[in-house]
């Protein structure tokens, strides 16, 4: 398979899949909970309070794995190691806005409604036995 159908099938993943775990690191011992993502291509977001316990870990330690698919009908699934930093932009934050966040914000304009940016360093799309380095 070449790189672009890799990268697509990641894609694909993420659009199907947009729950996954999100692991960071909490006194140097992981630390992994759900969260919603978004994408911009390889490129993940997550929405959060500012005020929440992940935040302070990715600014003690921004590196994070997250995992990503992985259902009854699709058996693969995304690893994805990276760096996460903490975005305020107004644009973004509508742009990846969705309902499905109001348990724990009240809507886009909530002060303390954050997204993580997390670049990507290395991704891996795994099915069965076999895994594949998309980057």
């Amino acid at each position: 398979m070449n790189q672009d159908h890799l990268k697509e099938e990641v894609i694909n993943i993420i659009d199907n899949d947009h729950v996954g775990v999100l692991s960071t690191m909490q006194e140097n011992k992981p630390h992994a909970r759900y969260m919603m993502f978004f994408h911009d291509e390889l490129q993940l977001y997550t929405a959060t309070n500012k005020k929440t316990h992940k935040v302070d870990e990715i600014e003690d330690n921004p590196n994070v794995h997250v995992l990503l698919g992985f259902n009854e009908n699709e058996k693969k699934y995304v690893e994805l190691q990276g760096k996460a930093t903490l975005v305020n932009d107004d644009q973004l934050k509508q742009k990846y806005w969705n309902d499905q966040l109001m348990p724990w914000l009240d809507g886009p304009n909530d002060p303390e409604y954050c997204l993580l940016k997390i670049d990507p360093e290395h991704i891996e799309l795994i099915e069965g036995n076999n895994e594949t380095t998309i980057m």
